[in-house]
């Protein structure tokens, strides 16, 4: 398979064209899809009658993100929104009634999908979409019922009115203006000046999140795979003296988007020198020198579902001795990690507790043993982040950290060491899933690793 991609020669940029089968073969299972790969719809029923389950007798209502204003802020839609419903159009709502029998006004579960009235001018610009009226809106959300976003309000006060405790026990997102107007509302038709409860709807989806199902897995290795295909791009073709860290990023991103992935799961990393040893540098402005390091911290989002990986590089293809060392350190650390993770009881970000079970404190340990800075003194005060993260629809998905890693969850182990008197950061990022036998599997197992195995793919063309 034929694919462009620019590279820079002597006599300035030009495009070269090669075949790449390797690097095909390696994101083997990736379409260039035009739409979001949804999992079934009886997938997010199940969702949603889980999260009733946790709602005690009570109700939730969650609203959609709203479509963005800005030509270059692209729409995506509310994570646990999505999580709920597959849903991927702006401006609706979820309501779910949790089953109450012994209540004081039974109810029996039901789920409810609003969507706001039509704005055929604006559909103008930024394409159709679907209202309650729409034929076959119920089979094209999956959600039993769908009505107008008008009849929101009067649906909910019909519930509180005929049972007033339910006014202590409504679910919404915390920082929805929507939401806390909605609440507002229901107080005035209560005529009661008291705002009712404000229950954080994401502590209920958050533990339901981080154990992922088969589908939502295979979406993960999607990304992963179109993620590992552009860090293997940007090892072989773009990685040079005289490239632009912007220049990578771009290249990367157009891999990402040519094989099915609709954006970047993060603002790319792409730090060379000193910039390596900035964690979230963004600026992506400078032009890369030879003898530097070059860290990148770059993936993508596949139907929703995010990527996370790291790898450092040197520019001119072969690690300093002592850029070698330093990555072999991290390195280290992070097989350090690998080789003490225990399901049901492995821990992550939570160093400072100093706890047997905490891959931080593991690879920490690590670190700090290992090596040194240019006066002799150990090197764990140049990691500054935490070890790692859960992963899902968000490239952080949401924890209470620490976290019992358990089958099923899905997340990063990414140490790294940065030393700004030295122009040299390291980080290592790889994504890890927690098998159904509580083994972990490296999800980005087919990039290389080692820093043998880097240079050899900086020098395979």
């Amino acid at each position: 398979m034929a694919r462009y991609f620019a590279a820079r020669d002597n006599n300035g940029m030009k495009w070269l064209r090669f075949s790449a089968p390797a690097l095909i073969a390696v994101a083997s299972g990736l379409l260039p899809l035009h739409a979001l790969d949804k999992q079934p719809s009886g997938v997010f029923h199940l969702r949603r009658a889980a999260l009733a389950a946790r709602l005690n007798g009570g109700v939730a209502v969650l609203f959609a993100a709203e479509e963005s204003q800005l030509d270059f802020m692209p729409y995506r839609q509310d994570s646990d929104f999505y999580y709920l419903t597959g849903w991927n159009e702006p401006g609706a709502a979820l309501m779910i009634v949790s089953d109450a029998p012994q209540a004081a006004s039974p109810r029996a579960y039901k789920e409810i999908l609003f969507l706001p009235a039509r704005n055929l001018r604006m559909e103008n610009y930024t394409g159709v979409k679907m209202d309650a009226a729409t034929p076959g809106v119920e089979e094209a959300s999956g959600v039993d019922r769908v009505e107008p976003m008008a009849e929101l309000p009067e649906e909910l006060n019909q519930l509180v009115a005929a049972d007033h405790s339910l006014f202590g026990n409504l679910w919404t997102q915390p920082d929805s203006e929507a939401a806390k107007a909605l609440l507002g509302f229901a107080s005035v038709a209560l005529g009661t000046s008291a705002t009712p409860p404000q229950h954080d709807i994401t502590t209920l989806t958050m533990p339901l999140r981080q154990i992922k199902d088969e589908g939502e897995i295979e979406l993960i290795k999607k990304a992963s795979a179109a993620s590992i295909l552009a860090q293997r791009v940007m090892m072989q073709w773009w990685v040079k003296p005289g490239m632009t860290e912007r220049a990578i990023a771009g290249a990367m991103t157009a891999v990402w988007m040519e094989n099915g992935c609709e954006r970047p799961s993060y603002a790319p990393i792409v730090g060379s020198g000193i910039n390596s040893t900035i964690l979230h540098y963004s600026a992506n402005d400078r032009t890369m020198q030879d003898g530097e390091i070059l860290l990148v911290d770059a993936a993508c989002e596949y139907s929703m579902y995010a990527a996370d990986i790291t790898r450092t590089v040197p520019v001119n293809g072969h690690f300093t001795p002592r850029q070698r060392e330093i990555y072999n350190i991290v390195l280290g650390a992070q097989q350090a990690a690998i080789n003490a993770f225990v399901a049901g009881k492995s821990t992550i970000n939570d160093r400072d507790r100093l706890d047997s079970n905490s891959l931080d404190t593991v690879a920490y340990n690590y670190i700090n043993t290992h090596g040194s800075d240019l006066h002799g003194q150990p090197l764990g005060q140049y990691w500054l982040h935490g070890l790692g993260h859960m992963m899902g629809i968000d490239v952080h998905d949401p924890a209470n950290y620490p976290v019992v890693l358990k089958p099923g969850m899905v997340f990063t182990i990414e140490p790294g060491i940065y030393i700004p008197e030295e122009k040299l950061g390291v980080r290592i990022e790889c994504d890890f899933l927690v098998g159904a036998d509580g083994k972990l599997i490296d999800l980005d197992a087919a990039l290389p690793h080692t820093a043998d195995e880097i240079e050899a793919a900086m020098r395979a063309k």
